[in-house]
């Protein structure tokens, strides 16, 4: 909990225990009752409300009402609240009296406790690279490509895209950093069937990024990765991830898919929500449907490719303007923007390296062989479902998935890398575990599980885009034990 939350949450347990002393004593009363009126305000302009306290704003408006009917019985009799006649309670009234006492507080501290404990007030991991971040975002609109899922005919293909690049750390130095954006809620919400007020209070996280800010003229150019979300995501998932990148020179670009992302907003203030596909009878109808779906979001990434051309000639933002080094271009995602990686890699060799985050291969790059190089991370439990014996597989595998895998990583022309991650599940290469590390990092401590994905992101993109070399790729690791790569799969065949 935040101070202003421990302390809203303490005042009210306190307010609820002397419940007893408040008939015989005004003046307790009405202090009591200031003290968790301003206990409240602090919190709520301080902190801001959250559906995590919840039981504590019960209880204080129970007492709240309490408070004032004792103040106003006391008036209207003209007299102190000790004016009142004492009347002898039977034991049986005192231990009710107790009882609801001890219900009262226990609700406020246990309830609010767990909730906040469950769903904390994170605080972001600072990222390891010299240089602070900026950010900007922007509509984009594809006027070559029809929107098919869109109710009104004619309408384009539109994208909204956030552009994070690196800043001079004086140059950030007193501006207000951006919070979580609101759209990682929904999308949490959708993932994971949890009500979205549940994560309302993201909004007020701030992460490491500013807006406002001129780009670092440390270096004359950056190299630049896409960023594609999960289906039913946002392009804000995998902020830590994000500003590592950032933090070491790069110049990462987010890009949100309408209809198969989460709820995507737009300047003018119209949303696109997500919409689930229809239910199939065959796994190849799905896997067809899903092709298709890949390809829709690989065009997306293709034509942020081009606008990235035209905006390092002429950026209408006068941010990037000869800034991007786009002949040093990855690509990474998660899931479907695992996929829509691969997928974009194997169309466009614009892309120089490509991550995928334990996506699936539909299209285009399951049938070719890709000449750029590649990493594949899958996290543990996702990898049981490779067990013949294994009674269960986990919902992101599919029938299709072992071929394709063996196909991308057997038939590549460049170097390829499978890393699987025990402990992992299929949402843990987001930013899920510091939500709630006690649902969603059960295995290993929050900041461990987030430095294992963006420290490996980082290595492979130093790797292929700077020319670095890089420990972490070439073998085990002590300081990730976790991680182990397939030795099958992965391959240096351009040494």
């Amino acid at each position: 909990m935040r101070l202003f939350e421990w302390i809203f949450v303490l005042v009210t347990i306190v307010a609820a225990l002397g419940l007893p002393f408040y008939p015989k004593r005004k003046k307790l009363a009405t202090g009591m009752l200031s003290a968790l009126i301003i206990a409240f305000l602090l919190h709520a302009v301080i902190d801001s409300l959250r559906v995590m306290l919840l039981p504590s704003y019960i209880v204080a408006v129970i007492l709240f009402i309490l408070f004032i009917f004792r103040l106003m019985r006391s008036s209207r009799r003209g007299a102190g609240l000790t004016s009142t006649p004492y009347k002898k309670r039977s034991r049986v009234q005192t231990w009710l009296r107790g009882l609801l006492i001890f219900i009262l507080a226990a609700f406020s501290g246990v309830g609010s406790g767990l909730l906040t404990r469950y769903f904390p007030a994170f605080t972001m991991p600072e990222p390891t690279g010299q240089f602070a971040m900026g950010t900007f975002s922007q509509r984009l609109v594809d006027e070559s490509r029809e929107e098919t899922l869109s109710p009104e005919i004619g309408d384009k293909r539109e994208l909204m895209i956030n552009v994070w690049y690196p800043v001079d750390p004086q140059a950030a130095k007193g501006i207000k950093p951006e919070s979580y954006p609101a759209e990682l809620g929904e999308a949490i919400s959708l993932v994971f069937g949890i009500p979205p007020k549940v994560f309302s209070y993201l909004n007020t996280i701030p992460t490491h990024v500013v807006k406002g800010a001129a780009m670092s003229k440390a270096n004359s150019t950056y190299p630049v990765v896409l960023f594609s979300p999960g289906v039913r995501s946002a392009r804000f998932q995998s902020m830590t991830a994000v500003e590592e990148l950032v933090s070491h020179g790069y110049i990462v670009v987010g890009m949100d898919h309408p209809y198969t992302s989460a709820q995507v907003t737009f300047p003018d203030g119209h949303a696109v929500s997500y919409e689930a596909g229809p239910k199939f009878a065959t796994s190849q109808e799905l896997y067809q449907y899903n092709v298709e779906g890949v390809g829709i979001r690989a065009a997306d990434a293709r034509f942020v490719l081009d606008t990235l051309e035209q905006w390092n000639v002429n950026d209408p933002n006068h941010v990037l303007e000869g800034k991007l080094d786009l002949n040093h271009t990855g690509i990474m995602g998660h899931s479907y923007g695992g996929a829509t990686a691969a997928e974009a890699l194997a169309q466009d060799e614009r892309l120089h390296a490509g991550l995928s985050l334990e996506g699936g291969f539909w299209g285009t790059v399951s049938k070719t062989a890709l000449k750029q190089p590649f990493m594949y991370i899958m996290s543990g439990e996702t990898a049981k479902s490779f067990d013949p014996k294994a009674s269960a597989k986990d919902k992101v595998f599919y029938p299709e998935f072992e071929p394709d895998l063996k196909h991308v990583m057997t038939s590549s022309l460049n170097d390829t890398y499978f890393l699987t991650v025990d402990g992992f599940f299929h949402q843990s290469f987001t930013d899920i575990a510091l939500i709630s590390p006690r649902l969603f990092a059960k295995h290993m401590p929050a900041e461990h599980n987030i430095d294992i994905t963006r420290s490996y992101a980082l290595a492979f993109f130093d790797r292929y885009l700077k020319g670095e070399a890089q420990p972490l790729l070439q073998g085990s690791s002590a300081k990730f034990p976790e991680a182990s790569y397939d030795q099958e799969y992965t391959k240096i065949r351009n040494k």
